[in-house]
């Protein structure tokens, strides 16, 4: 079957929306920002330490961050003084964090824009290669459509990965290693006896069928069992099909 591309909307409104996101998250000092509290919530005061601005400009940086809601802010106490604690404002990454930049990042970076719009990608790509310049994770991302756990991004750390559904008595250890889904996706294998596979080669990322029941299936195609097959950036990957199945995007960090 052809392979399906992911589109842009022509919408205006959404491109100004996008637009306005990426001027965001742009300049370098912002990024700096974000890297910064997310680790945990943070006052001017020390934001503007960490990055060397006044506390005016760093103040107008979150304004601006907080208008698009990458930021959130609230009540806290500062740091004590000979008066006492008093209370501040603090600022932190809306829910989802960096994660959630990571993610929607990544799945925009897969778009077919529409004419005169041809910045976006090249702008998308600056930021991506900013955070990993930051320390922060880039991709490449496995991002879930559908199900209980419809937009979770997994950032890929190891060079195998076992994908499946979670089994209670093997959590997983935490390190990356594994992507594991919730127990509803009941047409996935427990990732013990592992779905699937992912396998980071010299030149790209492959998937294979680890012998499963419900099959893996790239772009609609079944794949052999336990052969290797190529990824590119923006393929949908289905465990299993029907109900209780499990559909990913594939977001390459090339």
């Amino acid at each position: 079957m052809e392979k399906k591309t992911i589109s842009i909307s022509s919408d205006p409104v959404f491109l100004e929306e996008l637009s306005e996101y990426l001027e965001a998250l742009s300049n370098p000092l912002r990024l700096k920002i974000l890297t910064f509290i997310g680790r945990k919530p943070r006052e001017i005061t020390a934001i503007a330490e960490h990055t060397g601005m006044s506390y005016q400009n760093t103040k107008k940086h979150l304004d601006r961050l907080v208008s698009t809601g990458l930021v959130q802010r609230a009540a806290g106490f500062g740091r004590e003084t000979d008066r006492g604690i008093a209370p501040v404002w603090k600022y932190s990454l809306a829910e989802g964090g960096l994660e959630n930049i990571t993610r929607t990042l990544g799945v925009f970076s897969s778009i077919v824009t529409p004419l005169g719009y041809s910045d976006i990608l090249e702008r998308i790509r600056a930021v991506r290669s900013a955070l990993a310049e930051n320390g922060e994770e880039a991709g490449p991302v496995l991002y879930v459509i559908g199900g209980p756990a419809d937009g979770k991004a997994f950032v890929l750390k190891k060079e195998r990965i076992l994908i499946g559904r979670e089994d209670p008595d093997h959590p997983p250890a935490g390190d990356g290693g594994m992507v594991v889904l919730p127990d509803e996706y009941r047409a996935v294998t427990r990732v013990t006896k592992p779905h699937a596979v992912l396998i980071r080669t010299h030149e790209s990322w492959q998937i294979e069928d680890n012998a499963s029941t419900g099959g893996t299936f790239v772009n609609s195609r079944r794949l052999d069992l336990l052969k290797g097959t190529k990824l590119a950036n923006g393929d949908v990957i289905d465990l299993s099909v029907g109900a209780n199945a499990a559909r990913f995007l594939f977001i390459s960090d090339e």
